[in-house]
């Protein structure tokens, strides 16, 4: 048994209905739409963010239709931003395949986004759920502004782990927060039970976006972009900037510089990073990850379902591990 098999393994049934009702939602009798919403369907990822509401709402009770309709706003909402991150970005490529925007354009891109968002919101009011209604409402707040967070920061001369870990607790870790919150909510958890996992969502995000930031380092194909692509769009994640911060080396400094404003080359940016893995830049990240496991993992109940915390804990085991 892999490990994405023993994720799913207590909610394999749940999450069976939950893909049908992904794949429902995602229609529409408009040609161009639903030509659109088939490819987005088609190149759908793992879903990570809603088998974690599914795990969380199975440790703390019975996964109900509130549960679904949950999960699948969280999951359109997430879709949606990668759409509108994707044209804000002028990428196209998301994880290997073409952007929505390579193969349609930018306007087709906004509209079919805005679309997911609407149909997002829809599902959220279907769970009869008014605090899942509002967690989705902030969840899309907390997205916009970790994306102007960080689009203000190209041009910092400071280089702040705090911001960085502030953008990353309002887009990726937001997500994840929300999941693991949603999924709590739905089976009327304790206040307690949903702070603890309020805490473990944003534990993962924020180990999950580190993994994201340390793939940047090296170049794959499975990936689906090349090294450095983070920094050709201006933005110094960890690694980078705990060297930075740590080393005083006054060239390097104002390589960064240029980095994030646009103006430097290919062969500095390669020179840059292969600077920041000789001063230890990556091992200092995934040093962080694992803190970030051992904080989730630590506020999982002793006296929790052993299926489903094994199932956890391989959740967060995958996302510290994967290779893409």
């Amino acid at each position: 048994m892999d490990k994405l098999q023993q994720i799913k393994l207590p909610i394999d049934k749940e999450f069976e209905e939950f893909r049908r009702l992904f794949d429902s939602s995602l229609q529409s009798s408009n040609s161009l739409l639903s030509e659109v919403l088939s490819y987005i369907k088609r190149r759908n990822g793992k879903m990570m963010r809603p088998i974690l509401a599914l795990l969380i709402a199975k440790l703390f009770g019975e996964i109900n239709d509130s549960t679904l309709h949950a999960a699948l706003s969280l999951e359109l909402l997430h879709t949606a931003s990668l759409v509108h991150d994707d044209v804000v970005d002028e990428s196209d490529k998301r994880r290997g395949q073409s952007s929505v925007n390579a193969i349609y354009n930018n306007k087709v891109s906004v509209l079919v986004g805005d679309y997911m968002l609407a149909t997002s919101l829809k599902h959220s009011a279907m769970t009869r759920e008014i605090t899942i209604v509002d967690l989705v409402a902030c969840l899309g707040q907390n997205l916009s502004e970790g994306e102007i967070i960080q689009l203000a920061n190209i041009n910092a001369s400071e280089f702040s782990e705090e911001v960085y870990y502030d953008v990353i607790r309002k887009k990726t870790a937001a997500l994840f927060t929300a999941s693991a919150e949603a999924g709590a909510i739905s089976v009327h958890a304790s206040d307690e039970m949903m702070k603890n996992a309020r805490r473990f969502g944003e534990m993962i995000g924020i180990a999950f976006q580190i993994k994201d930031d340390i793939f940047d380092y090296y170049s794959s194909d499975e990936i689906g972009k090349p090294t450095g692509n983070d920094m050709r769009e201006g933005k110094l994640t960890l690694p980078a900037l705990y060297v930075l911060n740590t080393f005083d080396d006054g060239e390097m400094r104002k390589l960064a510089l240029r980095i994030r404003s646009l103006d430097a080359s290919d062969e500095e940016i390669a020179r840059f990073i292969e600077y920041i893995k000789v001063k230890g830049g990556i091992e200092y990240a995934r040093q962080a990850m694992a803190d970030y496991r051992n904080k989730a993992l630590a506020l999982l109940p002793p006296s929790a379902d052993r299926t489903v915390k094994d199932a956890l804990t391989a959740y967060i085991d995958y996302v510290i591990e994967r290779d893409k």
